[in-house]
């Protein structure tokens, strides 16, 4: 290969590696969001199934307790 080519070649090498790292980057952002929307969003309404049926219950007791006065 001539000179020329060769230096095509390395400056190709260097925007790779340049987008590899640019992915990976990307890659982390975007797993770290799904990690922080379960954490904020779906385990809150996964422990809303067990809170409101509790707090309904609580509720519908102290009415009836109070009704009886």
């Amino acid at each position: 290969m001539d000179q020329d080519t060769q230096n095509k070649m390395a400056g190709l090498e260097k925007k790779i590696d340049e987008i590899y790292a640019s992915v990976e980057k990307t890659r982390k952002i975007i797993m770290w969001t799904g990690i922080i929307t379960i954490a904020v969003i779906i385990l809150p309404l996964i422990a809303m199934m067990f809170v409101i049926p509790s707090f309904l219950g609580n509720y519908t007791t102290t009415l009836d307790t109070l009704g009886g006065l």
